[in-house]
């Protein structure tokens, strides 16, 4: 029964509801964040430090409950109070650390820093998840209604947050939850009739003038690895520009004392510099060049010494597609070589306002010239809409060069080099045409001949017979483009291949027919490694090669879409062995800072889990019933880890069809948090007049049979709703998920109301390991992605789903008896 000072209140629904959407904003946010100063990958951390937090706050809960209920009023308030004030403090305190990611396997400090991280940024999690985790305890007759409020709350904040995001830079957002979160402990002062209301009140709102003040002195600490900031070391170069949204933080900076030339992997043959350029950063990375126009076209001729000129010189081309527009490069290229009809897709607005806007004079209008339709949008989204077929699909090297060799993109999804990519790009070319493909030369090997090996597996599935005859492969000294032909190479386009190579002093890495005397020539190996490669590749014995070679360039595919992940296991003792002759540049970084993210998880999470065993009492002296401690751990452990596996594994599903990340996440995020938090409620109305072992079983088959069948249908799903508007696509995947979601609700809100009956001294244990579950299964999750597929994940969560029906926490009767005896009371009376 509830506390008898409480008898008269009801929950404050509106403060948990606000500090959940904090908390949920507030984890997106710092992905972005981190995405900024530091690299992509850590935005698994962040999802897993921010469950952490969640999982400390049941131990936490647990360990001191009978101290703290009696001022759950007070404690509840002060905890959203630390959640406004550290939110900003502790990135503060996380982004002063000198973590370099790279150095994590020569400097054991990197690791340590990386756990600090953890923890710092954990803390705000813990004050908004211990909050609610007592008025959970509370007020557990509602825990229905309160889990479903915190859900909302939470799928509310997902949203919000991105659209936050497309108002403000990444600071004053994280300002803006920060008062936010100041705000609710003001309005919880009100519902819970706080008797210290006025000297708390003058409190809050105090901090919340210092926290204003102090904002325009926060500044975001870029690690000085990124290129952004290497290059702003360079004697004249400043930045002059800043522009911000969800899909990055784009920088401008220019160079009136060395001129800026960015024309990446051109010929050392080249006797023309490039025109005058900007350097444009994206997320203090990724660098692209905005080029000033030319006065005559000659001035361009820079542009055909790069490797991505090849196609030009092989036919006469008139439809080109450009798939990443960026800065522009790619279309003054094609205009150098006189295309009447070029198509070009770009994913960032930012960049297309760059180049259309603010930059207009500067290119000569480059974005509006009469020969040129620009495409906003995804390049796969643009091509499944559209039945236009191409003389030459061109796409753009995307990604930087440094971040690229250092193996920091190892977790970063991309649907563009998939097999299934690769089809649709050839589906939409002409007869004989041609598609392109630029990416940075690593050595050893591994881009490269990841790509040639997805455009193998591509052709063969397009029912080629021998795709050896529609492959050329050249590299420069920096670069490589493969050339796919919808049709066979012919004589003279070869001849034209070795004469564009030889005048630019480029390797033929692979042609059909090449003589193994004409590759290795200019930019030598000791051994012609793409050559040899390539034809492994290609023969029947492609399948040992891939086994066998050192880095895993394994055909990338939609299920497993990590094109950049090359790291095998089975290496690892040979590049320790070389851990101090330059053998760390073999190991990505990227997935390293994965492991140790997964090493902390697991050790905090255990180490939850376990402590609270040895502590809280193992029956109750007020009931003659108990919940058995191996069904709460085993319950919770697996619906924290399948609800997790299964929002992740259907984020990335959906990236296929909404066409970007960021529409993916705040539409799917958001559907799951709402429709399981309506799922919440209907479970406990529905177990009213049902018991919740009954209504456990319906939510548990409802998920088994709708993932099952969304393995079966949900790509062909998506390929008949292709040609929806952007608006009905994104209703479309809210009904897709709402069904899944709204089951996937039930399972915690029917277990905590079972142990409300008997063992309410649990719930806080249990919410900790259902948190802890989830801190381990946001990274166990990805990893199995890389290594297994999306497939796998889901069908383990499947799995851990049925598992819970033999361990739903139902009291047992220590008399062997089968009456229903009175409820524990509340530890206050």
């Amino acid at each position: 029964m509830p506390f008898k000072n409480a008898a008269s209140l009801n929950p404050p629904y509106l403060s948990v509801a606000l500090i959940s959407a904090c908390s949920l904003a507030y984890e997106i946010l710092l992905m972005r964040l981190f995405s900024i100063i530091q690299w992509h990958h850590f935005a698994y951390m962040m999802i897993s430090l921010a469950l952490l937090g969640y999982g400390i706050s049941g131990t936490v809960v647990s360990l001191v409950q009978r101290s703290l209920l009696p001022h759950y009023k007070l404690v509840y308030v002060i905890c959203l109070l630390m959640f406004g004030l550290t939110s900003t403090g502790n990135f503060l305190i996380a982004q002063s650390l000198p973590l370099n990611a790279e150095e994590i396997f020569w400097d054991g400090w990197q690791v340590v820093y990386v756990l600090l991280i953890f923890l710092v940024l954990a803390i705000p999690f813990l004050f908004a998840s211990t909050a609610i985790c007592l008025i959970v305890l509370q007020f557990r007759n509602h825990v229905g209604q309160i889990y479903a409020v915190d859900l909302f709350g939470a799928g509310i904040g997902s949203l919000g947050i991105i659209l936050m995001l497309y108002m403000v830079f990444p600071v004053p957002a994280l300002i803006a939850l920060s008062l936010l979160g100041l705000a609710a402990s003001l309005i919880a002062c009100r519902e819970l009739q706080l008797a210290q209301t006025t000297w708390l009140a003058s409190g809050i709102i105090t901090a919340m003038i210092v926290l204003i003040i102090s904002a325009r002195f926060i500044t975001l600490n870029i690690s000085p690895y990124k290129s952004l900031q290497q290059t702003l070391r360079i004697s004249g170069s400043a930045l002059i520009a800043e522009w911000s949204s969800p899909l990055g933080l784009i920088s401008i900076v220019a160079n009136q004392t060395i001129p800026i030339r960015h024309a990446p992997g051109m010929s050392l043959n080249a006797s023309q510099e490039p025109l005058p350029q900007y350097a444009v950063f994206t997320d203090a990375d990724n660098v692209t060049a905005i080029t000033g126009k030319s006065e005559n076209p000659l001035q361009l001729a820079y542009l055909d010494q790069l490797s991505s000129a090849l196609p030009y010189h092989l036919t006469r081309l008139d439809e080109v597609l450009i798939l990443g527009a960026g800065g522009g490069a790619d279309i003054l290229q094609a205009n150098y070589h006189t295309i009447p009809n070029i198509d070009a897709v770009e994913l960032n607005p930012q960049l297309i306002n760059l180049v259309n806007d603010d930059y207009s004079q500067f290119t000569g209008n480059l974005y509006q010239q009469k020969n040129l339709t620009l495409h906003q949008g995804e390049a796969r989204g643009y091509l499944a809409h559209t039945r236009r077929q191409y003389d030459l699909i061109q796409l753009a090297l995307m990604d930087g060069f440094n971040a690229s060799s250092s193996g920091l993109y190892a977790l970063n999804e991309s649907y563009l080099y998939t097999v299934e990519a690769l089809k649709l790009y050839l589906s939409r070319l002409q007869t004989n045409g041609y598609l392109a493909m630029t990416r940075w030369i690593k050595i050893p090997p591994r881009d490269t001949l990841k790509l040639f090996a997805t455009a193998v597996a591509a052709l063969k599935q397009s029912g080629v017979e021998s795709p050896d005859m529609q492959l050329v492969l050249i590299r420069s000294w920096q670069t490589s483009t493969l050339l796919i032909k919808n049709g066979d190479f012919n004589t003279e386009e070869l001849s034209r291949i070795k004469a564009f190579c030889k005048q630019r002093s480029f390797d033929i890495g692979y042609a059909p027919g090449i003589d193994p005397a004409q590759v290795n020539r200019y930019n030598r190996l000791k051994q012609p490694v793409f050559y040899s490669a390539a034809k492994a590749l290609l023969s029947d014995q492609s399948e040992k090669f891939l086994k066998h070679y050192k880095f895993n360039i394994a055909p990338a595919t939609d299920d497993r879409p990590f094109f950049h992940q090359f790291f095998k296991w089975s290496a690892l003792p040979e590049i320790l062995q070389l851990r101090n002759q330059g053998g760390m540049s073999l190991f990505e970084s990227g997935y390293m800072m994965f492991i140790v993210t997964l090493f902390a998880a697991i050790v905090f999470s255990v180490a939850l889990i376990l402590l609270p065993v040895s502590v809280l009492p193992t029956k109750s002296t007020r009931t003659t019933k108990r919940v058995p401690h191996v069904k709460v751990v085993c319950y919770f452990l697996a619906t924290g880890l399948a609800f997790l596996c299964v929002e992740i594994a259907m984020i990335q599903r959906f990236i296929l069809f909404l066409h970007h990340p960021i529409y993916s996440i705040a539409v799917t995020l958001t559907s799951f948090l709402v429709f399981a938090g309506i799922g919440s409620q209907f479970s406990m109305l529905i177990s009213l007049n049902k018991s919740r072992r009954l209504v456990l079983h319906m939510a548990v088959l409802a998920i088994t049979l709708i993932s099952l069948i969304y393995l079966l249908v949900l790509e062909s799903m998506f390929s008949m709703l292709a040609t929806l508007p952007a608006a009905l696509k994104i209703i479309s995947a809210i009904v897709l998920i709402a069904p899944l979601a709204l089951f996937m609700g039930m399972p915690f809100p029917l277990a905590i109301a079972s142990l409300s009956d008997h063992s309410h001294v649990l719930i806080p244990w249990a919410w900790g390991i259902n948190g802890c579950a989830s801190v381990i299964s946001a990274v166990l999750a990805t990893l199995l992605a890389i290594h297994c597929g999306f497939s796998t994940v889901l069908m383990l969560a499947v799995l851990l789903y049925l598992s819970v029906l033999l361990t739903f926490p139902e009291a047992k009767d220590r008399n062997n008896q089968g009456e229903v005896l009175k409820p524990a009371q509340d530890l206050t009376e």
